[in-house]
């Protein structure tokens, strides 16, 4: 089985459950931190002619992240294109189970046994918070509706403020935000890289969780660990 991933997620998922079968992925699959397979561009722009070249028996991909004009071609040059639809944790859960089996895994892994375990249960929050979720500035984008990050942040006690807004990442004037008057403001290391000094000062007097962006927004092994370490992370924020 030959697989090129063009989701830095399922990258991570079938690089360490299917040894060998990855041939090809996107620049921003960084983990495994040792993956050595040929780079086929972004997410967003892959070189579809460099994916064809691999000769892959399987595309993976994701109707969020990847664009269908890409995936379309990739069909049309006779590649198999397996798509996921991610929305909340249940979901990851099974689309990951899908798409390990089709690259070809003998058995269910088991950090994927691990993950449904700790999200069955995850950490109770002291109190439920309301929060914003800022995922990029200039212009400011928050989370929207039906995100799995929004998912994943619900279900450890905190609520996102736009999650009934129509669309899924809004462009939110600061001055809104602020008004907004959150418990807690969630700030991702990805796809926009806030720091302790980048992101913060535009939240004056409101608490500001700095999450790792994987943890948040990744639907793959770091599942296993997401619900705790995020959970230490939104409690020290909101002490």
């Amino acid at each position: 089985m030959r697989v090129v991933s063009l989701v830095p997620s399922l990258t991570e998922a079938v690089a360490v459950t299917v040894p060998g079968a990855l041939a090809g992925a996107t620049d921003w699959c960084s983990h495994p931190a040792d993956l050595d397979v040929v780079r086929i561009g972004g997410t967003k722009n892959p070189d579809v002619d460099a994916v064809v070249r691999l000769a892959p028996d399987l595309v993976v991909a994701n109707e969020e992240e990847n664009r269908e004009p890409d995936l379309t071609a990739l069909r049309e040059a006779g590649i198999e294109v397996l798509v996921t639809e991610v929305r909340d944790v249940p979901g990851a859960l099974r689309e990951l189970d899908r798409v390990l089996r089709a690259c070809g895994a003998p058995t269910r892994p088991r950090w994927l046994d691990e993950a449904e375990a700790a999200w069955e249960e995850p950490p109770a929050p002291v109190r439920r918070t309301t929060a914003i979720v800022p995922v990029w500035r200039r212009p400011w984008m928050v989370l929207g509706r039906d995100t799995f990050a929004g998912d994943v942040l619900a279900r450890l006690g905190v609520d996102n403020l736009y999650a009934r807004h129509e669309e899924r990442y809004p462009r939110i004037p600061l001055t809104e935000l602020t008004a907004a008057a959150p418990d807690l403001v969630v700030l991702p290391d990805e796809p926009y890289r806030f720091t302790a000094d980048d992101g913060p000062e535009s939240f004056a007097g409101v608490p500001c969780a700095l999450v790792d962006g994987r943890l948040l927004t990744w639907y793959g092994p770091s599942l296993a660990e997401a619900p705790a370490r995020l959970g230490e992370a939104l409690r020290a924020a909101d002490r």
